[in-house]
């Protein structure tokens, strides 16, 4: 029988005169892995610390087994600023005992790059005064996984990793003993990591077995047989359903309830995005032209970012871009932004970016815009505009667009200054889509919002006819809201990635095997066959870029087979002819796939 770590009785919490936790009753057992979601401000924080014992709570208990080791990351660290990162990290250890520390090793490698800790100015020895907030977390995180606990709690873990420190950090996790209780909006990391799921709404926590998709699974039933009055959020809920049920069946583990009720939700919910729709609308929207770069070159300072960089945007093309921290990713989009705005007399380093004259672009960065403190949510939105066309006859009025990302009636008549981040930014977005564009950039777009008001956006952009470039961290929403990615892997070239963020991983890691290979056996390399030509390396680039745009026809193909194939559903003898010709496009697309794969190596 498990040992129990935590008891959580009767608990609750008031602040003013809100109850955020309501006799809340709860235990954490040995092996546990708990995933803890809920609305921003409904008290996820507030439980875990409690939980931690570093906030009492008005009402109940929190008892702890007698000599538990137990592991905190909060929000804030409390790192020394004037110590340096050895100090922090690995303490009193010598070089010789944590280099042969494997645990160590693996946990330098996985959260800075390697044991030197690339990106750092003195390595292990700079000091942590001047670095940013996210070199701090990391090295908290760092910190706290290299010591030994039977329970681990974590608030926003993955905050400013990138994909391959998000994945390492699941894998890691899986595989420590220690129990783990863990608040975070990545949907993705929730489903590889967690084994449990507490669902904090209105002073309640609602308790889940598996990871996130079992709990998608549970919440919609759960509604269902309590026939509840929120329609919106039912509706909501099914569509992520359905969504997960058709698109990833492999995401979730074998569900530990009684799904086929849950499966009558979403027999009658067609897909997420009619893409062949959507696609003409925003042709008759934008023309055939929307941004086509031409050879062009990217640099910041004196670092160049890409080089001879050929590429294009369509009409309804929606495109995840992911890769490597500083490898430009960021700076490409604010070229393209730039030449928009200028209506093409800015341009990058080298190169030509054309820009289509009917482009509308939204460009929603990191960095959240000021707005006027004294404003009312609803007042900075009317600001932009009284009503919205969202596409496919979806019209909205402020206030409406306002209560889909939870800015409720009495929310909207709130002083802009007293949001919080997370606020700021939902209202960010919000002004965005008023303004009616045709063109959005997505610069990190999930960071502060919680998991409701992330499915409430995918909502909004699953009928939103346009371009989109989408730059994010969050692997569940770049699967869920585009259709292709890009990766930029930090050798200055743009790469389509047919398998998406699986391959990206795959790359990366190769990428980081062979430098350290090529590190090992530097001597040999000098005797080594000379680099193909740069004529050689044009054709392959010339002809990545042709098997590009076929894969691309290949898609429009495949989108035009799957309508005929339901329009045609009653007649099987022309089921079975269209069949057949989508089963020949997979064999080409598979080949065009292999040969891609071939040459972006060699690229």
């Amino acid at each position: 029988m498990a040992v129990n770590l935590v008891n959580v009785e009767n608990v609750s919490k008031v602040y003013g005169t809100r109850a955020l936790l309501d006799g809340v009753s709860l235990g954490v057992s040995e092996g546990d892995r708990i995933g803890v979601v809920g609305r921003n401000g409904d008290g996820k924080t507030t439980l875990i610390r409690m939980l931690a014992k570093l906030e009492e709570a008005d009402t109940g208990r929190v008892t702890h087994l007698g000599g538990l080791r137990l592991g905190v990351l909060t929000q804030h660290d409390s790192l020394d600023p004037e110590a340096t990162v050895r100090h922090e990290v690995i303490r009193d250890m010598a070089d010789h005992e944590w280099a042969g520390n494997a645990k160590v090793r693996d946990v330098l490698t996985g959260l800075f790059g390697g044991l030197d800790l690339p990106g750092f100015p003195q390595g292990l020895d700079t000091v942590i005064g001047p670095l940013s907030g996210g070199e701090r977390r990391r090295i908290a995180l760092a910190k706290l996984l290299i010591d030994e606990q039977d329970l681990i709690v974590l608030d926003e873990p993955t905050n400013h990793l990138d994909v391959e420190g998000i994945a390492w950090l699941a894998q890691h996790l899986r595989e420590r003993r220690s129990g783990l209780v863990c608040v975070t909006h990545d949907r993705w990391f929730l489903d590889q990591v967690c084994t449990r799921m507490w669902d904090v709404q209105r002073g309640a926590v609602y308790e889940y077995e598996g990871g996130y998709s079992d709990y998608v699974f549970a919440r919609a039933e759960r509604e269902r047989i309590a026939a509840t009055e929120e329609v919106k959020r039912q509706n909501l809920v099914r569509k992520e359903l359905a969504w997960l049920r058709r698109g990833a069946p492999a995401r979730t583990s074998k569900p530990r309830f009684r799904v086929e009720a849950a499966n009558e939700l979403i027999q009658d919910v067609p897909p997420p995005r009619d893409s062949s729709e959507l696609m003409k609308f925003a042709s008759s929207r934008l023309g055939k032209t929307v941004f086509d770069l031409e050879d062009i070159t990217v640099q910041a300072g004196p670092k160049v970012l890409l080089k001879h960089v050929t590429w294009q945007l369509g009409p309804g093309d929606r495109i995840g871009l992911v890769g490597v921290n500083g490898a430009g990713k960021t700076s490409l989009l604010r070229a393209m932004a730039e030449a928009a705005r200028t209506e093409g007399e800015t341009q990058p380093t080298g190169g030509r970016i054309a820009v289509g004259k009917t482009v509308k672009l939204a460009y929603l960065s990191q960095e959240v815009d000021e707005l006027d403190p004294n404003w009312r949510v609803l007042e900075a939105v009317q600001a932009v505009r009284e009503r919205v066309d969202l596409g496919k006859g979806r019209e909205m009025t402020a206030g409406q667009l306002c209560e889909t990302f939870g800015f409720g009636k009495e929310k909207q008549w709130t002083p802009v200054g007293d949001l919080s981040g997370g606020e700021r930014r939902r209202l960010q977005l919000l002004r965005l889509l008023m303004d009616e564009p045709n063109v959005l950039f997505l610069d990190e777009p999930t960071n502060d919002l919680d998991i409701e008001t992330l499915t409430q956006l995918e909502d909004v952009l699953d009928g939103w006819p346009g371009s989109m470039i989408v730059i994010s961290h969050d692997r569940f929403f770049i699967e869920r809201t585009t259709d292709r990615v890009f990766a930029l892997l930090g050798d200055a070239a743009l790469r389509m990635l047919p398998r998406g963020i699986d391959e990206y991983l795959e790359r990366r890691h190769r990428m980081e095997a062979r430098v350290t290979v090529s590190a090992a056996s530097a001597p040999a390399a000098e005797k080594a066959a000379p680099e193909k030509s740069a004529a050689d390396a044009r054709a392959a680039k010339k002809e990545l870029q042709k098997i590009e745009r076929q894969l691309d026809k290949l898609s429009e193909k495949e989108t035009k087979l799957h309508a005929q194939i339901a329009e045609n559903a009653t007649d099987f003898g022309k089921v079975a002819e269209l069949d057949a010709e989508l089963r020949d496009l997979a064999g080409q697309r598979d080949e065009l796939e292999m040969r891609w794969l071939e040459l972006a190596d060699d690229a």
